[in-house]
């Protein structure tokens, strides 16, 4: 694959996967409205692990702090950190439950349109503006719980609609049960890591023998600058909050949702 193709589907994923704008819409989109041969399932997977990479990385206090309480949980012993790590696997439950009917039952290429993407894009960028306008700020982190855990979950679930954005529907049911802006979107990125680790192995086994030394080459590419575009994305993102609300992001995917219907229909 051309050198330029990479280094625009690893910009794309990178900037899109954390932001609210719906990363998988994006890749969807770019074969879709450039006319480039679609990636494959290994470029999916190599940019995965790049993100992947970037939100570890970048929260890498908190993911210490998981593991330690996976640690506790395992020897049976409570605590904040292990009410995070059970948190964190609680919520990956029913996205994964969801995700797995759907490949099953091949209901995941119907969903895969313009069209359900636009309608996406804007229904859940309206919902995000609302819960973000009258939600409350008095919840962090700390306020974690499972049951809270469970409700995340099912936010998430509705992520497999591509368009609707796993980070953007995560922060809406946060700012709906009143977590501070900076921690829904704390709790939405914590959320990706196992959810990216559940996605991308279960894509790998799509690949497992195909694998050539040109792909692997794209593959590490692919991933390197996945893993750069997105840490620069969540750190610009993380910054902004503490002074500026998603109405920004919710302003683009309202056009973004209006161009891809405009397309789509007229």
């Amino acid at each position: 694959m051309a050198l330029w193709h990479l280094i625009l589907l690893a910009i794309v994923q990178g900037v899109t996967e954390f932001l609210p704008v719906s990363s998988s819409a994006h890749l969807i989109l770019v074969p879709q409205l450039t006319g480039i041969a679609d990636q494959g399932t290994a470029l999916d997977v190599a940019l995965h692990v790049g993100t992947l990479g970037a939100v570890v990385l970048y929260f890498r206090s908190e993911v210490a702090r998981a593991l330690a309480g996976t640690r506790d949980l395992l020897r049976g012993r409570g605590g904040p950190d292990a009410r995070l790590a059970l948190g964190l696997a609680v919520a990956t439950i029913p996205v994964v439950i969801v995700g797995l009917v759907l490949q099953l039952m091949h209901l995941t290429y119907l969903l895969r349109s313009v069209e359900v993407i636009g309608w996406a894009t804007i229904l859940f960028g309206a919902l995000l503006w609302w819960f973000d306008r009258i939600g409350a700020e008095e919840k962090d982190l700390a306020d974690w719980t499972p049951k809270q855990a469970v409700s995340f979950g099912l936010w998430q679930a509705l992520a497999l609609i591509p368009g609707t954005s796993r980070s953007g529907i995560c922060i809406t049911g946060a700012r709906a049960m009143g977590y501070t802006r900076e921690d829904a979107a704390r709790i939405a990125m914590l959320m990706s890591i196992p959810t990216i680790i559940a996605s991308g192995a279960l894509l790998s086994l799509e690949v497992v023998g195909q694998a050539d030394g040109q792909l692997l080459r794209d593959a590490g590419v692919a991933a390197l600058m996945a893993f750069l575009a997105a840490l620069a994305a969540l750190a610009l993102m993380m910054r902004l909050l503490r002074t500026v609300s998603f109405t920004p992001y919710v302003i683009y995917r309202m056009m973004l949702g209006a161009f891809l219907l405009g397309w789509v229909y007229l």
